[in-house]
């Protein structure tokens, strides 16, 4: 009786999460004036408010929000991956203060930093420019890869690196022969988990980048702002928006369980 309540309740739960999502994707094939004033489950689906998205600017913010987030990633993996290794398997002294220090860094507020960050930006000619928003979202991302690279690369058996020492083979082959084929379900998890992150930012992108090269998330807030509260086409274009998370985490969902499991998230 317990476990059939434990998971009724845990049904009842992921539906109640999942509800909005399935509404909003529901919303995205209806007219304006049906999703806005008739709230019906069954209707007769249209392809007119993704042709709006289309034919609008959002292609763009979303090429910049993809090619901004796809470097910060990129970035914090090579960074990750060296950091990771010296904190566990070449530990450095009082290397637990350091991981401490690392995910430190995430306990300041954002809105308490923007100042600084905004004033340094504007003095390095920096502001709206996709530069800053990589440089923001690898610091922002790298001390939760390095957290989560550092428990994945502890899981290495240490008998493997030591023979592949034997063998002759550097830190740079111990690397890229021996643990990274290991701990890759991990590096697919932080991977993406960073992706995520960076991919709905919002706050920096609002503050630092609004005019020339904004993001998905600050185009669906000039949308509104603009041009009023059109719920079926903003449905639309945040389908679109959602796709790239929901693609790369269907593909790596396998390597990312068994990459949750490794022990760096419990």
């Amino acid at each position: 009786m317990k476990k059939f309540l434990l998971s009724l309740s845990t049904w009842v739960l992921a539906i109640l999460f999942f509800f909005p999502v399935f509404w909003m994707f529901l919303n995205s094939f209806k007219t304006d004036f049906d999703a806005s004033t008739d709230p019906k489950l069954f209707f007769s689906p249209t392809l007119e408010q993704f042709r709006e998205v289309i034919d609008s600017k959002f292609w763009e913010a979303f090429a910049s929000s993809f090619f901004i987030v796809i470097v910060s990633t990129i970035i914090v993996m090579l960074l990750a991956v060296p950091a990771a290794y010296a904190l566990s398997i070449k530990p450095i002294p009082k290397w637990r203060d350091m991981l401490f220090f690392f995910i430190s860094t995430k306990f300041l507020p954002i809105v308490a930093g923007i100042l600084p960050i905004y004033i340094l930006a504007d003095a390095l000619s920096l502001l709206n420019s996709r530069t800053v928003l990589i440089i923001l979202y690898t610091a922002m991302n790298l001390p939760l890869a390095v957290w989560m690279l550092n428990s994945f690369f502890r899981e290495v058996p240490k008998e493997l690196i030591e023979a592949a020492r034997i063998d002759g083979a550097s830190i740079r082959s111990q690397i890229t022969s021996v643990i990274l084929p290991i701990v890759a379900p991990g590096l697919a998890a932080t991977a993406l988990l960073c992706f995520i992150f960076a991919w709905n930012e919002f706050f920096f992108a609002l503050q630092l980048n609004v005019n020339d090269y904004q993001t998905v998330p600050i185009w669906v807030k000039g949308a509104v702002d603009e041009r009023g509260n059109f719920i079926a086409e903003l449905s639309a274009a945040s389908t679109l928006a959602t796709m790239p998370v929901i693609i790369a985490g269907w593909f790596a969902q396998k390597k990312m369980i068994r990459g949750l499991s490794m022990g760096a998230i419990k």
